[in-house]
């Protein structure tokens, strides 16, 4: 039964494909990309239920050992960059029109965010150089290398927390949020490890100044667009992953240990099969080193109403976000 279940993370691969296609057929199909993303996928997500059947351990341990999963991570690497290489000749030899080239900016933002960002967030999460090496190449393509340090060594430590600069407090609207978090978040991660963001910074600069050299000012000009794009998609990911949820302080800087109830989760298929089941957030937090593939559904963990696309929509209009989600909270009586 789980030999075949596995095959449906294969619809990850329908966001490089609707990248691609607006790549290719450009004009109004600039913006298939979005509208799949964030059009299709939320109102296909309101119709399917969600699913919160787990594995057995039996069953762990056999997915575990099948490389398939890895596999699937592994690809989105070079797929990545070959997206980002035709982008920025698109960009360079194409003769496009403003609004061809913000609706090709919004494709290549969208693989900056779910393949640069989300992917390299599970291969960061792994336990040897090359998967880690991966996922810092992925993160470069979102100008977001950064990511990694703070994420690993200061989020996962500090989560549902006034410490971290990732969660999202009661009653702030997801665009305070943008400036907060992005800010923090850097310094936070300079403040981690100076070395290591010096070297990314480095080499940040050195893909930027290739792109520029190579393909020219408006590849340059789509490309730092497309990251922004990528990083807001990250960061409005993180706003709806730990909104209003509070660690109780035990003693003065010490919280109690993280819990499912510290992440909101959602189980809905669409985004767990397109995200790598990013949306079992919950169990992620609760047991950091824990694979995609058998991330797992907590009772007591908050349920999203949706799935993330849907949820990213719901954050950008601030007093309905908080209409539905401020009552949620009230009904899990966390500590504001």
């Amino acid at each position: 039964m789980y030999s075949m279940k596995k095959y449906y993370y294969l619809l990850s691969f329908t966001i490089p494909l609707s990248i691609l296609v607006s790549f290719l057929e450009k004009g109004y199909w600039s913006f298939f990309a979005l509208l799949y993303a964030f059009a299709f996928l939320p109102a296909l997500e309101l119709l399917l239920p969600s699913i919160k059947e787990n594995k057995t351990l039996l069953q762990e341990e056999e997915i575990k050992k099948d490389r398939f999963y890895d596999l699937i991570l592994w690809l989105m690497v070079p797929i990545q960059f070959g997206l980002l290489f035709i982008f920025c000749h698109i960009f360079q030899s194409d003769p496009l029109s403003i609004f061809e080239r913000v609706g090709l900016i919004t494709a290549m933002g969208l693989g900056c965010g779910v393949l640069g960002i989300n992917v390299a967030h599970e291969l960061g999460h792994r336990n040897n150089k090359f998967e880690e090496i991966l996922a810092k190449l992925l993160l470069s393509t979102s100008l977001y290398w950064h990511f990694f340090i703070e994420h690993n060594r200061g989020h996962h430590k500090n989560v549902s927390t006034p410490k971290d600069p990732e969660t999202s407090r009661f009653n702030e609207s997801l665009y305070a949020f943008y400036f907060r978090s992005i800010k923090q978040s850097f310094i936070s991660a300079f403040k981690i490890d100076q070395k290591e963001m010096i070297k990314a910074l480095s080499i940040q600069f050195l893909l930027v100044f290739s792109i520029y050299r190579f393909f020219g000012e408006w590849a340059f000009i789509g490309f730092i667009f497309s990251s922004i794009i990528g990083i807001i998609l990250l960061e409005s990911v993180n706003y709806i992953e730990h909104y209003g949820l509070v660690r109780r302080e035990i003693t003065p800087s010490r919280f109690e240990k993280v819990l499912p109830e510290h992440s909101w989760n959602s189980d809905h298929l669409l985004s767990r099969a397109v995200l790598f089941d990013l949306s079992r957030h919950s169990d992620h937090h609760s047991n950091v080193a824990r694979k995609y593939q058998i991330l797992r559904h907590h009772d007591t963990s908050p349920q999203m109403p949706t799935g993330y696309p849907g949820m990213i929509l719901l954050a950008l209009i601030p007093p309905l976000w908080f209409r539905i989600m401020n009552k949620k909270i009230h009904h899990l009586k966390f500590p504001r």
